[in-house]
């Protein structure tokens, strides 16, 4: 009789085995992905040497991204006959933008040379005019004459720049550090050269920037996204 129980016993637990062997547990649910966004462009750079400036502008040709900003190469993949870059459909504050038509243009700036002329701690009143047209070096891959771009004097929480009159900042002048109050205006001379006017808190310094029209502009085309 003992047997026969200890038999049934053993027969009991071999069945759960099978049953609990036959019952595959849930997989645990993946994770969800989002989609990428990512735009791949490709570019023939301009033969000059410099820093490369690129922005991206949506079908109101208005800067949304500033994509590539004074960068090297180094910055960029090197494809067969081009250089590659890609944007994630984000806007400078990180927001994803709408899908639809972009484009993307930018600008080949060859060193310049930047000085220090002038630093007061007097009030100084500039009055600069709202833009500065420059007349750039034509770019032969293009096959177009000599374009003309629009500058500005812009500043962040760093630095002074030199950009375009749509924003894309093209030359650094000067660090400024994270000082409340920071502003900047541009003016040009005769002899082609730029004047910026840099005031942090209460010190105005002023600069000399040559060379402004060694740059050559560049145009990626249109694309989708999506």
């Amino acid at each position: 009789m003992t047997k026969r129980i200890f038999t049934i016993a053993m027969f009991i637990v071999f069945a759960r085995g099978l049953v609990n062997a036959q019952v595959p547990s849930s997989p645990a649910p993946s994770p969800l992905i989002a989609p990428s966004r990512s735009v791949r462009l490709s570019f023939l750079p301009p033969p000059m040497e410099g820093t490369i400036s690129l922005g991206i502008y949506n079908d109101a040709d208005q800067l949304v991204r500033v994509l590539h900003q004074e960068a090297g190469l180094d910055e960029f993949s090197i494809g067969a006959d081009a250089l590659v870059t890609k944007w994630d459909g984000k806007d400078d504050d990180g927001f994803d933008l709408p899908a639809g038509k972009y484009s993307a243009r930018g600008f080949v700036i060859a060193p310049m040379k930047v000085e220090e002329i002038g630093r007061t701690e007097s009030v100084v009143f500039v009055d600069p005019p709202d833009f500065v047209r420059v007349k750039l070096v034509a770019n032969p891959l293009e096959n177009n004459e000599r374009p003309i771009v629009d500058l500005k004097a812009g500043c962040d929480d760093e630095n002074a720049y030199i950009r375009t009159k749509d924003g894309l900042p093209l030359v650094t002048v000067t660090n400024t550090g994270e000082i409340l109050g920071t502003d900047a205006g541009l003016m040009q001379d005769p002899d082609k050269s730029v004047h910026v006017f840099v005031r942090t808190g209460k010190t105005t310094r002023e600069f000399r920037v040559t060379g402004i029209t060694k740059m050559m502009a560049f145009d990626c085309g249109e694309f989708e996204l999506k």
